[in-house]
């Protein structure tokens, strides 16, 4: 009798071990996208969360996660997370493409939702989404352009450094540091910015169907809080990150709570911090000694 008692014992605690093991394999497998991306909410359309922090200067990071999400069969909207004083213009506008793209083609709905700073290049980005929120308190704002770069010539004088130069013409050397900017290097360079501050108003006309002559008014380089942007129609709502979540499941018909999966980013080393220093640095270099740099920053 305890022989039999023992055995049917064992039987029991086996099949809760599978039927736990079976449990958290499925949970598990419903975590999972089909491009083995960790994400919550089990099974069901999802909404994809891509973030945008920190100055904007490698486009392919963001444009590979808006491609990949867009491709997604799991996935019917992107929620653009931002957290950017902005940075280059190619990037900022091989982004807004992007994400253009990947609403008319692939047909996903995407929201913006910003964060402590969508400024600049990060508020250029966020126009060619669907909507944008933001906190009442972000920072947001300072349409325009910027280009600026040291000059060390007494420096130099002083410590007796000279640069030589041999060029094929009078503006070839624009930007150089030993010396200060010319008239004609300062008309040249001032519309080089001014036909980048006009296509940043277009993206801003094209992304937010507003009036041309409105959004000069607001493109001074001037910043606004995210209440101000609300009341100045450059945004949509207010609200945070979860909010804007549930904005973008309810415009792609995801009924219920909303499910989110994000791209997997591994923790970041020293040697991997070290590096992104060292890339900050060599940016500085190369911005102060091989020529200006003109920006959607700040």
């Amino acid at each position: 009798m305890a022989k039999k008692r023992d055995i049917i014992i064992a039987i029991i605690i086996a099949a809760t071990f599978f039927m736990t093991i079976g449990f958290f394999g499925l949970m598990f497998i419903g975590l999972m996208s089909e491009d083995g991306d960790i994400g919550w909410g089990g099974f069901g359309p999802k909404v994809a969360i891509v973030e945008v922090f920190d100055g904007i200067y490698d486009s392919e990071p963001i444009i590979r996660q808006l491609k990949k999400w867009g491709k997604s069969k799991s996935v019917s909207a992107i929620v653009l997370h931002v957290n950017s004083p902005g940075g280059g213009i190619a990037p900022s506008q091989e982004i807004y493409n992007e994400i253009l793209r990947v609403r008319k083609d692939e047909g996903k709905v995407v929201v913006t939702s910003m964060s402590s700073v969508a400024a600049s290049g990060g508020y250029y980005i966020s126009c060619a989404s669907d909507m944008i929120m933001a906190n009442p308190g972000t920072i947001t704002g300072s349409i325009g352009v910027i280009l600026s770069y040291p000059t060390a010539g007494e420096l130099f004088e002083k410590v007796g450094v000279r640069y030589q130069t041999v060029k094929s013409g009078e503006l070839k050397d624009v930007g150089a540091v030993d010396r200060n900017m010319t008239a004609n290097e300062r008309k040249m360079l001032s519309a080089m910015v001014m036909d980048s501050y006009e296509q940043f108003v277009e993206a801003i006309v094209a992304g937010r169907g507003m009036d041309k002559d409105e959004v000069y008014k607001l493109a001074d380089g001037s910043i606004f809080s995210g209440r101000q942007a609300y009341n100045y129609g450059l945004i949509d709502t207010l609200g945070g990150f979860e909010d804007a979540v549930r904005l973008a499941a309810e415009l792609a018909g995801i009924s219920g709570k909303p499910q989110t999966v994000k791209d997997f980013v591994p923790r970041k080393g020293f040697f991997d911090l070290l590096g992104g220093l060292l890339r900050n640095v060599g940016r500085a270099s190369s911005t102060g000694s091989l020529g200006p740099e003109i920006l959607y920053l700040y």
